[in-house]
């Protein structure tokens, strides 16, 4: 699957990092998921992740548009009783077109996220207030990182992240412990977070998540972070980064953060259902 995201470059939905960290981040994740592949030539064309009951996200290359009825047809056989929905970025036309063409219609009003693109070219100097400290974290300290993810989180929908399945992160490919950089106190505790993967072949990087413990916001801490990360993408040859916010009104925090710290909007996810 990471293989046809790399392939495929920019322009989908997709980027190494978003599968990496998907995959691996919720321990209680295999049971409710099904994953097809479509192979050609020895090539990975096409992927469905469906989401039981049954919500799909997918990808098919724009080369081989036939396949997304395929992926469909095959989400619909394998999903369970309820409703259908299944969400694509609004330039992916062939697989909107498939979507559409089984039934499915978009849904008005609902959360979507706008991929926002940074060119690198010119990024701030982190600023830290007094007090707090920027690093990389290590490779053994994923107790302490899974912590500070689950805190930043913990006034929205609680997180599962475990320090075992952040250990499976940590683990995945592209992982790279100089990619995950942390804000600390000086009593060592971490308090807010950006996790960044890289894909050397499109020489581009992928924020995802990052997070700040609600009694450290309004600090400067998530740009700082940010900033740090967006210094070592460049650093290691990257000419871009990503980022996906929410793009609709309901959680605009986010996306203010990301612009403020020279982010661009760019295209956004689109959600349909099927009764």
């Amino acid at each position: 699957m990471q293989s046809l995201v790399q392939r495929l470059g920019d322009g989908h939905r997709w980027h190494v990092g978003d599968l990496g960290w998907s995959y691996h981040s919720r321990p209680d994740a295999a049971a409710g998921r099904r994953i097809r592949v479509w192979e050609a030539g020895g090539e990975v064309v096409a992927f469905g992740w469906l989401t039981l009951p049954g919500h799909l996200d997918f990808l098919v290359d724009p080369a081989r548009p036939h396949l997304s009825a395929e992926v469909m047809a095959w989400a619909h056989e394998t999903a369970g009783d309820g409703e259908r929905t299944v969400a694509a970025l609004e330039t992916e036309t062939h697989q909107l077109a498939a979507i559409e063409e089984a039934g499915y219609r978009r849904v008005p009003g609902a959360p979507y996220f706008t991929h926002h693109f940074h060119d690198l070219a010119d990024i701030a100097e982190p600023v830290l207030p007094q007090g707090f400290r920027l690093r990389h974290v290590e490779r053994d300290e994923a107790a302490a990182r899974a912590a500070v993810h689950r805190g930043s989180w913990s006034d929205l929908a609680p997180s599962r992240v475990t320090t075992e399945s952040y250990t499976a992160v940590m683990g995945a490919w592209p992982y790279r412990p100089e990619f995950d950089w942390v804000v600390e106190t000086e009593e060592g505790e971490m308090v807010a977070s950006s996790l960044g993967w890289f894909d050397e072949v499109n020489k581009t990087g992928l924020l995802e998540p990052v997070g700040c413990v609600p009694a450290y916001r309004r600090l400067g801490l998530s740009r700082a972070c940010n900033l740090a990360l967006l210094r070592a993408f460049r650093d290691a040859g990257a000419v871009a980064a990503r980022v996906c916010p929410r793009g609709d009104d309901g959680y605009p925090i986010p996306r203010k953060l990301y612009r403020a710290i020279g982010f661009v909007p760019g295209a956004r996810t689109v959600s349909y259902a099927r009764p």
